[in-house]
């Protein structure tokens, strides 16, 4: 796909997916992510393998781990694998101290599994990502559906207003079978408080507040890469 066909938003997705994947290596295990961004890296990626990059690869999703064989691209069971070299991955909103809402594609639980294995995480991001604080973007929770009204009834004391998501007119299931909750707490002061407590109310299976998974966020804007770090 040429830039010229692409609208703003996703050349800049396409051109932070580009560097990022300028750091995988020939033998790395490498993690990938799920959504929008994330894809462009995925086919770079493909393109390398196709000429001769040797790495092995775990997804965090179905529909990731099909798009990657797609490429060419070989991809491990996840279950199986002890840590990560790199991973890159999208994210639905993010501060420059690296803090992050991801979730928006229903791949979170995943997703913070791949972030927690990998000695390199990298965030790639179009410049709309950049927040001053979190909470523009409602954060994903994924409900077990047996504790659904109890986990909904606990956020909401927390201060959350939850909507249950929904796709084509039904409940959205995620690969692991759960329910998502978007919750729309306003823009969150102190996201490592919010995440414990979230993380302590049974039937909460994972939410979307990465805090300290991120290693660098590459993040394009127009015509420059700009890189975050800690």
């Amino acid at each position: 796909m040429k830039n010229e066909q692409l609208s703003p938003s996703e050349i800049e997705k396409k051109a932070a997916a580009l560097a990022a994947v300028e750091f995988v290596k020939n033998g790395d295990l490498v993690g990938l992510g799920t959504g929008s961004t994330a894809k462009y890296a995925i086919e770079a990626i493909g393109q390398k393998v196709k000429s001769g990059l040797n790495i092995k690869t775990v997804a965090t999703s179905i529909k990731t781990a099909q798009l990657a064989a797609s490429f060419g691209i070989e991809v491990m069971d996840l279950s199986k694998v002890g840590y990560l070299d790199i991973s890159i991955d999208g994210a639905d909103e993010f501060t420059k101290n690296l803090d992050l809402i991801k979730g928006g594609g229903g791949a979170l639980f995943r997703e913070k599994i791949v972030a927690s294995l990998t000695k390199n995480s990298i965030i790639i991001a179009d410049s709309s990502k950049l927040v001053a604080a979190l909470g523009a973007f409602t954060l994903p929770i994924e409900i077990v559906p047996l504790a659904y009204q109890y986990a909904f009834e606990e956020i909401e004391k927390l201060g959350g207003k939850c909507v249950l998501r929904k796709a084509d007119g039904e409940i959205y299931k995620t690969d692991n079978g759960n329910v998502i909750l978007d919750t729309d707490f306003g823009l969150i002061k102190k996201p490592e408080n919010l995440s414990m407590r979230l993380n302590q109310i049974v039937g909460v299976f994972a939410q979307g507040l990465f805090i300290g998974l991120t290693q660098k966020i590459i993040m394009a804007k127009e015509n420059s890469v700009e890189v975050f770090e800690k």
